[in-house]
């Protein structure tokens, strides 16, 4: 990529964490220790779920996805991340930057998409339970599953190929360990304002507004959970929410505060990247296997079934 009388800029150099060798080799082991984990709390939700026919439901159906969604997450980042760690030179090609910003995109726009459709469906079991087989039929969380990953896909679709389109400048340092899109607009020496235009749209529409039905899905919950007599009832109805708030809280919290942050490659600004990209897909499958009582069922019946096959 040329840009005017500047020289040719093939690759990045990623700087998003300490230089110091002894600290790296620590951050090392943390990000190895906790991807492997990603990789294993992950890929054990999705055995679980398609083994046991007990989890063959619209709930479980979407949290499948979600596994898999933190798994593909993950993999976009963390890996080059590890690598950098143990190189002297951190460097990323301007093509590898540009793949990995279209996963994140689609990966992220996927995901705040199916944690709004999880919202949904707790809505119709708490606040229509008499219903729910014929609200949450097959064909409707089919649909907004795949809706889901269309938006995501779609939403990277818009945004990725005007960012190919810019020119790159002498300033190739991304003071962040991956490539966010908001990372590279300080590197480009073209005009941004149509890129920034569209990447704020897109994110209103599409954070904002699976957001805010989130919310009002929650509002409801709330007004029906309070209207409950029997304390038992409330507390059973405020259990099956409690895994998805949580859920919903690691990832829109960290990553809202993530791109509202003028970017400086600001230790928060890695901190709140971090949490929505290497924490939440680990603490997921624990959030939905320690806090729910029919993923620890599921997950004992299975494991007698590989322990029975082995013997």
């Amino acid at each position: 990529m040329a840009c005017g009388n500047h020289s040719i800029i093939t690759e990045f150099i990623l700087l998003g964490l300490p230089a110091d060798p002894k600290v790296q080799v620590l951050l090392f082991v943390l990000f190895l220790g906790i991807y492997l984990l990603t990789l294993m709390g992950n890929l054990m939700m999705l055995l679980v779920i398609r083994a046991d026919s007990h989890l063959h439901t619209p709930m479980y159906f979407f949290l499948s996805h979600l596994s898999f969604l933190d798994l593909c997450f993950s993999s976009v980042t963390v890996p080059k991340l590890l690598e950098n760690l143990l190189s002297k030179r951190k460097i990323i090609s301007i093509e590898g930057c540009l793949i990995q910003a279209f996963f994140l995109f689609d990966f992220g726009g996927t995901e705040v998409g199916l944690l709004s459709a999880m919202a949904y469906d707790r809505y119709a079991a708490i606040c229509h339970p008499l219903l729910y087989g014929q609200v949450m039929n097959n064909q409707l969380y089919m649909q907004l599953v795949w809706g889901s990953w269309s938006l995501g896909f779609l939403d990277a679709l818009i945004n990725i190929p005007l960012i190919m389109k810019l020119d790159f400048c002498e300033a190739k340092t991304i003071h962040h360990y991956s490539c966010e899109l908001p990372s590279l607009f300080p590197l480009s020496c073209s005009d941004v304002s149509t890129n920034l235009t569209v990447l704020v749209c897109s994110t209103l529409l599409h954070g904002f507004g699976t957001f805010f039905l989130i919310f009002f899905s929650y509002v409801r919950i709330v007004s029906t959970i309070l209207s409950i007599s029997s304390t038992s009832g409330r507390s059973k109805a405020f259990s099956t929410c409690s895994s998805h708030i949580t859920a919903v809280s690691f990832f829109y919290g960290s990553a809202f505060l993530r791109h509202l942050m003028p970017t400086s490659g600001s230790p928060q600004e890695l901190i709140f990247s971090i949490q929505y990209g290497v924490v939440t897909p680990l603490v997921n499958p624990l959030i939905y296997s320690l806090k729910n009582k029919e993923v620890k069922a599921a997950l004992r019946r299975t494991l007698g079934k590989c322990l029975q096959w082995h013997r």
